[in-house]
């Protein structure tokens, strides 16, 4: 498997203090796909690239099919075995797991981004706002703690 910058992005992004919190609360509250709201975190932090709104609807539409018919149901496995059953909890973590790097590579891929100089929290967190309209405090909070990360 070719290697994918952004995978390498969300999981160090991801292991850093508040960062799941806020992703899961957006996720949980408004509905947001974390992979395409870190997507859309590492377009702007790491490659320089300011996403339009059509941009970005087009990139998530080559991961749409994928997050409805496999990142979603598993989830939903996932959360029903835990307080249920450990050894299923947490073998549906892991399939979760795998099935959110793959609809990374597909987001990556449909992209065809490369990392570059000239990216900044600035660009991140004006991406990022594309997928919660009116904002949110979760999203401003992970936005801070970007740039808590990237010295922004």
């Amino acid at each position: 498997m070719p290697a994918n910058p952004f995978w390498d992005f969300s999981l160090a992004v991801y292991g850093r203090p508040g960062v799941p919190a806020c992703c899961l609360s957006l996720q949980d509250r408004r509905g947001v796909d974390v992979n395409v709201l870190l997507f859309a975190a590492w377009a702007g932090l790491d490659c320089g690239i300011r996403l339009s709104a059509e941009e970005l609807a087009r990139i998530d539409g080559a991961v749409a099919g994928w997050r409805e018919e496999v990142v979603r149901p598993l989830r939903a496995l996932r959360r029903r075995a835990k307080a249920e059953d450990d050894a299923f909890y947490r073998r549906m973590k892991a399939a979760e797991l795998e099935a959110e790097r793959v609809q990374q590579d597909r987001l990556f891929a449909a992209a065809g981004f490369t990392p570059q100089p000239g990216g900044g929290v600035e660009l991140a967190a004006a991406n990022m706002v594309l997928l919660v309209p009116g904002g949110d405090p979760a999203l401003e909070e992970l936005a801070g703690r970007l740039s808590g990360v990237f010295g922004a």
